[in-house]
């Protein structure tokens, strides 16, 4: 064993140890969870979901203490940058060598009322498509085996979209159903705040959704699908599936959105709720479909075809926030807004856009029901893998059979408002 593996076994072994210990005061009934990690450095989605179940946050216009209690964690990578050690020794919780040992407290059976599963950052391979191999299945099959070794199961959160292929998410889906669990998954957008507050009535009839957001493929392209797909579900009949996905670059992406009129007016409002504009650079004009490909002549759009005839575009452009923009084709109404998503370094540091989505994994926890169905993650996690493809095979229409996921959500909107 080498100096460098006996240290953080070691570490890991006497935080485990000494933590333990200081939780073992006279139970109080609280819920516990153990959080499952890749790794944890500043700013990072394990910080923040650990300082918040660690030591609370604001909501409803004060701060809100945690309303479970986070006892184990169980990181996979300790870079230079770490803060999974202090965090650890600030808030006196231990860090195990193992998923299934941070799941039992090292009784050898399941000893948590909840599972908060984190594979997001880190040091991980990419594939030839571009997709970084997180071990968001691997983490979750360990959760899994300990579920099953030990007779029960408890809910679990899962952040982000599921996995690179789908076979593995189907796979997550169908474990949580076989072993009864509440399973919630996905990112921040549909929780966060809204601007204007505006949701998409249930049951409205719409026709298309267009969502504008910004950055990588197969990174925060989750988080553009998400925007559109939380509107989306809420429309006549509810989410039947998707049919087909095209992922089209540069110019080819622009005139293939200029044979669809309603999809110009729609980019059009999406981008009119942008903080981006006006800025240096841009053209000072009314902000229309010409002017973007315009400006915006290098960008990528995903475009999706339900099985129902609905259709969705993302465009991901060089901006700076998710908007969205959805089509009432009874009336010829557009419902637009912005989903407030301010990231740590802007002018708003707190990234408190995590806050709601901790308080809805902390009420899936206490109630044992998640509040929103997973099949809505399961659904964007499918279109992501078949618009890379698309991508990969330079602008080929992937048709997605596999695709065939059918859910309603409730009627009650559940972003973030105060």
């Amino acid at each position: 064993m080498s100096t460098l593996s006996w240290t953080r076994r070691s570490f890991l072994m006497a935080g485990a140890a000494a933590a333990a210990a200081a939780h073992a005061a006279p139970a109080t009934g609280r819920k516990k969870i153990a959080l499952i990690a890749t790794v944890m450095f500043k700013n990072s989605h394990a910080m923040h979901f650990v300082d918040r179940l660690a030591i609370g946050y604001v909501w409803a216009g004060e701060w809100l203490p945690p309303r479970t209690d986070l006892v184990s964690l169980y990181v996979a990578q300790f870079p230079e940058t770490d803060l999974a050690r202090g965090r650890s020794e600030r808030y006196h919780i231990p860090i195990y060598s193992s998923i299934a040992e941070a799941l039992t407290l090292g009784t050898g059976k399941l000893a948590v009322d909840g599972v908060v599963l984190i594979g997001e950052h880190g040091q991980y391979p990419e594939n030839e498509k571009g997709q970084t191999l997180y071990p968001r299945y691997e983490f979750f099959k360990e959760i899994v085996k300990v579920f099953e070794a030990s007779g029960r199961s408890v809910p679990v959160f899962n952040d982000k979209h599921l996995s690179t292929e789908w076979s593995k998410c189907t796979e997550m889906v169908a474990d949580a159903k076989r072993l009864s669990f509440a399973f919630l998954a996905g990112s921040s957008l549909p929780v966060t705040r809204r601007l204007p507050a505006v949701d998409i009535p249930w049951g409205t009839p719409l026709s298309e959704s267009v969502a504008v957001g910004y950055g990588g493929i197969e990174k925060y392209d989750y988080h553009g699908l998400e925007t559109a797909q939380c509107m989306s579900e809420r429309r006549r009949d509810g989410e039947v599936g998707v049919k087909s996905v095209l992922a089209l670059r540069g110019e080819k992406m622009w005139a293939h959105a200029a044979t669809r009129k309603n999809t110009q007016r729609l980019l059009a409002a999406a981008l009119s709720r942008s903080r981006t504009w006006p800025v240096e650079g841009y053209p000072l004009e009314p902000v229309s479909f010409d002017w973007a490909r315009k400006v915006f002549p290098d960008a990528f759009a995903y475009f999706i075809e339900h099985r129902d005839g609905f259709h969705t575009t993302l465009f991901m452009l060089p901006v700076r926030d998710f908007n969205y923009a959805g089509l009432n084709s009874e009336t010829g109404q557009i419902t637009s807004c912005q989903m407030f998503l301010p990231m740590p370094g802007s002018s708003s540091t707190t990234a408190d856009f995590f806050n709601p989505l901790i308080h809805h994994i902390e009420d899936m926890i206490l109630e044992n029901r998640a509040p929103y169905p997973v099949e809505r993650t399961l659904l964007t996690s499918g279109v992501l893998i078949a618009a890379v493809e698309s991508l990969y095979r330079k602008g080929e229409v992937i048709q997605t059979p596999e695709l065939d996921v059918k859910y309603t959500v409730p009627k009650e909107s559940l972003y973030w408002r105060e």
